[in-house]
């Protein structure tokens, strides 16, 4: 299967998903993950009009993507992967959403540079709903001061949020869990669902999912 029918397939999967869960399936947008791939890889995908990527880091990134994007016009990057602060300018400068704001350092960080170089992002604050001790996130119940933080004190356009839920667990009540939090502080967007459960996401309330490998195939 070619990586045009993979993606087809899964853009199907999505709306036959929404459908089911009385949603729009306009409503839920797909990162495609490109984060190991090169750019020969992605130019089959952006050919056939996906213009919202995903990256985990940002020298990978940064490798390969302004020249994707002096090819095309519109295209939409996302880093969905951990941030460090010694890179938050490079971030700044080069994506449009950040998906992984998680703590308070990188919050302020990122708000400075924002202003030091006129950008305005839209950013998603990562929460960590197993309470995971490996993984980066806030926890559930830091959510609401988090989130006051970041609009009220630093000014940042906090439009969703994100998490990840633990591997050998069931994803659902993590995305419910997800989904009341957002409710509860008034974000409108939900970053939630992968390759392997982005169907029970959408039921769940997800507005973006991201996939990589049913699209790009095997890293």
């Amino acid at each position: 299967m070619s990586v045009e029918e993979r993606l087809r397939e899964i853009q199907g999967r999505m709306a036959k998903a929404a459908t089911e869960a009385n949603r729009e399936p306009e409503s839920v947008s797909l990162v495609a993950v490109s984060k190991t791939f090169e750019a020969d890889d992605i130019r089959p995908v952006i050919a056939t009009g996906q213009r919202i990527f995903g990256e985990n880091r940002v020298q990978e990134a940064q490798g390969k993507w302004p020249a994707l994007q002096a090819e095309t016009t519109g295209i939409e990057l996302h880093l969905i992967g951990p941030l460090q602060s010694n890179k938050a300018a490079e971030a700044v400068a080069l994506f449009d959403v950040i998906e992984t704001v998680d703590r308070e350092k990188i919050a302020r960080t990122l708000a400075q540079e924002c202003k030091r170089q006129n950008r305005t992002l839209r950013f998603y604050i990562q929460v960590n709903t197993g309470l995971e001790p490996q993984k980066a996130g806030i926890a559930p119940d830091d959510v609401a001061a988090f989130v006051r933080l970041c609009r009220d004190e630093l000014g940042l356009n906090v439009e969703g949020l994100m998490c990840i839920p633990p591997v050998d667990e069931n994803p659902g009540p993590h995305f419910a869990l997800l989904a009341k939090l957002a409710g509860e502080n008034d974000v409108a967007r939900l970053s939630m669902g992968m390759s392997g459960d982005f169907e029970t996401a959408i039921g769940f309330g997800a507005t973006t999912v991201r996939v990589g490998s049913a699209i790009f195939g095997r890293r």
